[in-house]
């Protein structure tokens, strides 16, 4: 990495809006790491180097459509690749509170972005994209975007901007891809899960439940039927009877002949 640049308008009148969020991320990376940022009439912006890795700090002083010609000047004059090259902005696609970073793609109606890009014929350059919502109706973007985010808002985007910086040592150090993946893997830990409501159940399936549910009472073993008095004495009476008759026909039985 040898450009870092923040994305902003000058002046008073703007210092606090949403818009100039990638001016915050710079202005406190500065004041952090001792880098004085100079006003440079022939950039047309602010520049400082940072000492330790000599890699440039820049605030372009144009107005935000504009931000591109600072960046190809210093670009051309010190041959910096775009791959050398982060841009720090403001992204509406993302609440307050989110940071994320990535390389190359569109600028998604992002007037700084769509000029650097023009100026230097390329969207290769790393993109520091911290997030301060979105109004809701594209009509209003550029009001919202040029006013002060509230407190909590603020804070938010303050936040954000703090996880961004811890990670800037290994943008120094070139690591880019190290950078990107700790950033999000901190943004993402930092959120509360979101609670899961339980399902309603569809009315046929609740009551299938609801019969399966109940308690299953044991199969009681059949119990026999008691003896039935009447039936037995029958049984025993045709018993008798038949004995009676074979009896007759036994030796010894006939009572005339025991006579």
């Amino acid at each position: 990495m040898k450009l870092i640049v923040g994305l902003g308008n000058p002046g008073d009148r703007y210092q606090a809006t949403r818009h100039n969020a990638g001016f915050w991320l710079v202005e406190r990376f500065a004041a952090m790491s001792h880098t004085a940022l100079r006003k440079d009439a022939k950039f047309e912006a602010l520049v400082g180097r940072h000492e330790a890795s000599g890699i440039w700090l820049v605030l372009p002083q144009n107005h935000m459509n504009l931000s591109g010609r600072p960046v190809q000047m210093l670009a051309s004059f010190f041959r910096i690749a775009p791959a050398d090259i982060l841009v720090a902005h403001d992204e509406l696609d993302f609440p307050p509170g989110t940071v994320r970073m990535k390389q190359g793609g569109s600028a998604a109606g992002h007037n700084g972005l769509k000029d650097i890009s023009a100026r230097i014929g390329s969207h290769d350059y790393w993109r520091l994209r911290i997030g301060i919502g979105h109004p809701g109706d594209r009509r209003l973007v550029t009001d919202y975007v040029l006013h002060k985010p509230a407190q909590e808002e603020r804070a938010g985007i303050d936040a954000a901007i703090g996880r961004a910086l811890e990670v800037m040592p290994l943008v120094l150090a070139g690591d880019l891809q190290g950078a990107m993946l700790k950033l999000h893997t901190d943004d993402n830990a930092g959120k509360a899960p979101r609670p899961v409501e339980p399902k309603a159940e569809a009315p046929a399936k609740q009551a299938r439940a609801d019969k399966s549910a109940k308690a299953v009472v044991p199969e009681q073993p059949a119990i026999p039927a008691a003896a039935d008095p009447a039936a037995d004495a029958g049984t025993a009476e045709k018993a008798g009877g038949l004995g009676s008759f074979f009896r007759k026909f036994l030796p010894g039985s006939d009572p005339a002949r025991k006579k």
